[in-house]
């Protein structure tokens, strides 16, 4: 089953102890679809401007995703520039600029308002709820933020998460919006917000998924080389929504499933600039990383 994806979709320059990119493909949308694809066909919806090169929309459908969705505006497109130090915690943001990205077209292709899973990628919470106005039943919605969203547009994503499935934010975002320092406490009180799951990403650390009465930890995969982390949580969402699209049910145990794979995608995401791993991924490398990941863990 198809799922619909929208976010940005960006050209970033980053650097990193380890190398640098310069106008590679990026956003949160990008980053996310590639990953959902390996999972189920994708609708892809965001902005970019004319000068967005045309490769990247041949990669989009060399993976099967719809571009119909993909509005071409005139200016520029969404640029981020940043860098990592050697502990790849957060990047240092350098520069952004919005450019026809103030311009996103929330308005659906016919065909995508019956879409039924549904990946709110980071973008302005008003631009989401936009979005999701226009599904006719969603079956599962799953939505990301961060911190800048929460510090400015606090009021539209709580209003937002009364209407969605899945909330994703990492350990600083969960504390910053539920105003506890406990973990478990701010899970509680974000769950309150509306969202019937939580996760809570821990980057190399792996995640947590909260449901009412459920607390499931969910291990990171070791790795012994890091290259570029932009992205990684974006990626997780995307194969969290594919993974869901493709099972007959929505379970605990098909939940707890979609949260390892999408920690898997995004250990792929990490070992290479921009979306260069993820574009030359194969089913198989997911199949062996899953297995790998199952032996580490079992006890």
């Amino acid at each position: 089953m198809s799922v619909l994806i929208t976010g940005t979709v960006a050209l970033d320059t980053i650097a990193s102890p380890l190398g640098k990119c310069h106008d590679a493909l990026g956003g949160s949308a990008s980053y996310a679809s590639i990953s959902a694809s390996f999972f189920s066909p994708v609708n892809l919806v965001a902005t970019v401007g004319s000068d967005f090169p045309k490769a990247h929309i041949k990669t989009f459908r060399s993976k099967g995703i719809d571009t119909q969705g993909l509005t071409i505006k005139k200016g520029k497109t969404f640029r981020w520039e940043g860098e990592y130090g050697w502990d790849f915690s957060d990047a240092r943001t350098l520069a952004t600029h919005l450019n026809v990205l103030s311009q996103f077209n929330t308005t659906l292709p016919k065909d995508y308002t019956k879409s039924k899973y549904i990946f709110l990628a980071n973008i302005d919470p008003q631009m989401q709820a936009a979005i999701l106005k226009q599904i006719s039943s969603p079956r599962f919605v799953i939505c990301d933020t961060m911190n800048y969203w929460i510090s400015n547009s606090r009021k539209p994503l709580t209003n937002l998460l009364k209407q969605i499935d899945m909330f994703l934010v990492n350990e600083s975002e969960a504390r910053q919006l539920s105003g506890e320092t406990n973990i478990m406490k701010a899970a509680r009180a974000l769950l309150k917000l509306g969202p019937k799951v939580l996760v809570i990403k821990k980057g190399e650390h792996g995640a947590i998924m909260f449901t009412k009465n459920r607390a499931i930890c969910v291990p990171g995969f070791l790795l012994e080389e890091i290259s570029d982390p932009t992205g990684a949580g974006d990626t997780f969402g995307g194969a969290l929504v594919g993974y869901l699209a493709g099972r007959r049910s929505i379970n605990l145990a098909n939940l707890k499933s979609a949260v390892v794979h999408g920690n898997i995608l995004a250990t792929f995401a990490v070992e290479d600039f921009s979306l260069g791993r993820l574009i030359l991924l194969r089913k198989s490398d997911i199949s062996s990383r899953f297995k790998e990941f199952k032996k580490f863990n079992c006890f």
